[in-house]
């Protein structure tokens, strides 16, 4: 760590606790919801972020520096004039930060000796990058029309007020004039393009990206962006998101999060359809910060919030968790459950009960610190075991994935880990866990990210999904430039049936750079074959690349549907979640979106199903002797699909990695007229129960244990006809 870091980083820990590198030291308080509140204010007043980023001298202070210097003093006045610009990008000053860029690049107009060709270059590009990022900050960040950020650009996404672009434009053309292979320049002059309404007639023949390129693979139905109209389009940096019925009255809420210490936690109720921002009323106003959020019914639907990821030691932020009280109402419990003992930077975690005793524990996936795995006592306390169970990992996670690989009724724990191997823990069903990663072929990639557990091709076995990730334009040169990049590819690991795994996913077709950050799987078609979203980037501006989504054509193999389906979303996306919002019988799909720095904001989305004509089932476990949130429950709907009998099979969790899905469990069944058997097998009792002749595009609650399930009357929209 760099003397600056390390000076930094003892100022903060000042700020906290005034003892160094250990964990921080908090004040005794009777009531662990002010005492949260009143770290987190500390936190959001200290100018953490900042500091971090660029060392303690401010911003302004160092304008005043350049006043001073003499015009003779060329290359350290540029080398300052481009620290400057950077610095008031990073913050979202973008006319102070081109203004700055602009004297730079004058430097170098009147200067040909006396700066390199390399430095040269980035001076250009970081004009026509703060010129692009204008562009966006005046038309499509905050993404009014749905159309906004869609890539190819068209239609209602074009720019109206262009000068941003024009001028990105005038800039990344001069950039590729000197360096014609620059990959980045050629990829955002073509976006930049698109935002004028431009593209492809007037890019440069040399320069012109192949619009078959953005075509899909298949044939299907536009969703279109409702976020505002349902007031949901809060502009965030990167964060997460849960979907769920927090309140109990039959509808599904959504909670965000974003990951700027000053940012608050958001909380939007749901009224037949529409939202409405209750985060005051549900007592989670001061709650600051959180790159992700996870959420189950240790006590009623409540969350895990997770900070301090990516920032090493002085990343030891105290995450939160908050208990809700059955009404949408939570309070934070952090430092009297025993989980803020001690604060490590994480931003992944997952509920599961480890030693099927009936009430849930939590592992969190820690970076380079050890991870922990919190036993509940079933008194609503804490323990952390990891030492003990050997899950402490103490590796730079960055996904956990919960799920019973041997089907011996107790659950797994796999860990995307980021640049090092992964593990798979296998429960040794006494209180200890066992790495058999290697032993199974499933550590790789190295460079991992998203993770999860599901069964893509429904043969009632588990698979494993682990995404990459890289802070490079891999996927944009590998998709669109067919130029070889040196990186890998996601696995997909299918289950044999036998325990062991095979990756599959170059004959699966996911086998391109994800560059995942948010990621989760839904069932877009209600066909009971999952589906993938993928949301893409990393910190930097110019990772303007399209988010992803699969589409899982009935387990032989996933086709993409980006362009086609309108998920193509250029701003960087993170938590996604598939739930039916609307409550009309398909999967919607929310994103909450935005970038790592100030500047980055972007508009949270909300992609609702047009509808593909199948049956469902919307299906709410309740556990009596097992969790309540029937975490780890196996579901298997036998049907008979347009005259072919099968079986649509799913497990009981929030998804993927970055964003979790409601708990009562949306069931897609095809052409299926009923549900000749379902079967839900209960792993803390070892008991399943059955049930015959089930209809179908209805909602039903069943309570374990009980021999008959319950009809729900959900709420669904008044704008689409019920199916």
């Amino acid at each position: 760590m760099s003397p600056r870091l390390i000076s930094v980083l003892l100022a903060t820990m000042v700020v906290f606790s005034g003892c160094g590198t250990q964990s921080p030291s908090l004040p005794p308080s009777p009531d662990s919801h002010a005492q949260m509140l009143s770290v987190l204010e500390k936190m959001r007043q200290s100018d953490f972020e900042e500091r971090m980023q660029f060392g303690a001298q401010s911003v302004e202070s160092s304008e005043q520096d350049l006043e001073l210097l003499p015009e003779i003093l060329f290359r350290k006045r540029f080398e300052l004039l481009s620290e400057l610009g950077k610095r008031r990008l990073w913050r979202g000053d973008t006319e102070q930060a081109i203004a700055h860029y602009l004297e730079a690049f004058e430097l170098l107009e009147k200067q040909t000796s006396q700066i390199p060709d390399s430095v040269r270059e980035m001076g250009v590009f970081q004009l026509g990058l703060a010129y692009l990022r204008l562009g966006e900050n005046q038309n499509c960040v905050n993404c009014t029309n749905g159309e906004s950020c869609l890539v190819p650009v068209r239609k209602g996404g074009v720019h109206l007020m262009q000068d941003g672009s024009r001028n990105a434009i005038k800039y990344f053309t001069k950039l590729l004039e000197h360096n014609p292979k620059h990959l980045t320049g050629r990829w955002l002059l073509n976006i930049a393009y698109m935002t004028v309404g431009e593209y492809p007639a007037s890019v440069p023949g040399a320069y012109l990206i192949d619009p078959a390129l953005f075509e899909s693979d298949s044939d299907f139905p536009r969703f279109q962006n409702v976020a505002s109209a349902r007031g949901l389009a809060t502009l965030s940096l990167s964060g997460g998101s849960v979907v769920d019925d927090f309140d109990n009255d039959g509808d599904l809420d959504v909670m965000t999060s974003s990951s700027g210490l000053a940012d608050q936690l958001c909380y939007f109720r749901n009224d037949a359809g529409n939202f409405s921002d209750a985060t005051t009323e549900a007592n989670l106003v001061g709650l600051f910060g959180g790159l992700n959020i996870v959420h189950a019914d240790y006590d009623d639907l409540d969350v895990f919030v997770m900070r301090g990821a990516w920032w090493d030691k002085s990343g030891r932020i105290p995450n939160s968790l908050l208990q809700n009280d059955g009404t949408g109402q939570f309070k934070d419990v952090t430092f009297e459950c025993g989980i803020g003992d001690e604060h490590y930077p994480t931003q992944t975690a997952a509920w599961l009960d480890f030693d099927n005793d009936g009430d849930l524990d939590l592992y969190v996936g820690n970076e380079t610190f050890p991870c922990q795995l919190f036993q509940n006592d079933g008194h609503g306390h804490f323990q952390d075991v990891a030492a003990t169970a050997q899950v402490q990992n103490n590796r730079f996670s960055k996904a956990i994935a919960c799920g019973d690989m041997n089907d011996d009724g107790f659950p797994d724990l796999y860990v995307s880990n980021l640049g090092e191997e992964n593990r798979l823990f296998i429960n040794q069903r006494d209180g200890t866990f066992k790495d058999i990663a290697k032993d199974l072929g499933v550590t790789g990639p190295r460079r991992s990210f998203a993770t999860w557990f599901w069964d893509h091709n429904q043969d009632g076995v588990l698979d494993l999904f682990v995404a990459t990730y890289s802070s490079e334009m891999r996927f944009v040169g590998d998709r669109f430039f067919g130029e070889p990049q040196n990186g890998e590819y996601p696995c997909l690991y299918q289950g044999d049936g036998q325990g062991g795994f095979g990756d599959v996913a170059k004959e699966q077709n996911l086998n391109h750079f994800t560059q995942a950050m948010g990621a989760n799987f839904g069932d877009l078609d209600n066909d009971g074959y999952p589906d993938v979203y993928i949301g893409t980037g990393y910190p930097e501006y110019e990772a303007l690349m399209p988010n992803q989504m699969y589409w899982n054509r009935g387990g032989q193999k996933f086709t993409d549907v980006t362009t086609a389906g309108g998920f193509g979303h250029l701003q960087k996306g993170h938590g996604v979640v598939f739930a039916d919002i609307d409550q009309d019988g398909d999967q919607d799909v929310f994103q909450q979106m935005g970038g790592a720095f100030p500047g980055d904001r972007a508009a949270d989305c909300l992609y609702e199903n047009p509808g593909f004509g199948n049956n469902w089932l919307t299906l709410k476990l309740i556990g009596r002797q097992s969790n309540r949130s029937a975490i780890g429950v196996r579901i298997k709907a036998e049907i008979i699909d347009d005259g072919t009998s099968r079986a649509v099979f799913k497990w009981v969790n929030s998804g993927g990695s970055f964003g979790a899905n409601p708990f009562r469990q949306e069931i897609g069944l095809g052409k299926a007229r009923q549900i000749d058997r379902l079967e839900i097998y209960w792993p803390t009792t070892n008991q399943t129960q059955e049930f015959l002749n089930v209809p179908v595009n209805q909602s039903i609650e069943i309570v374990e244990g009980e021999s008959a399930f319950s009809t729900n009357d959900l709420p669904g929209s008044p704008e689409k006809e019920q199916r």
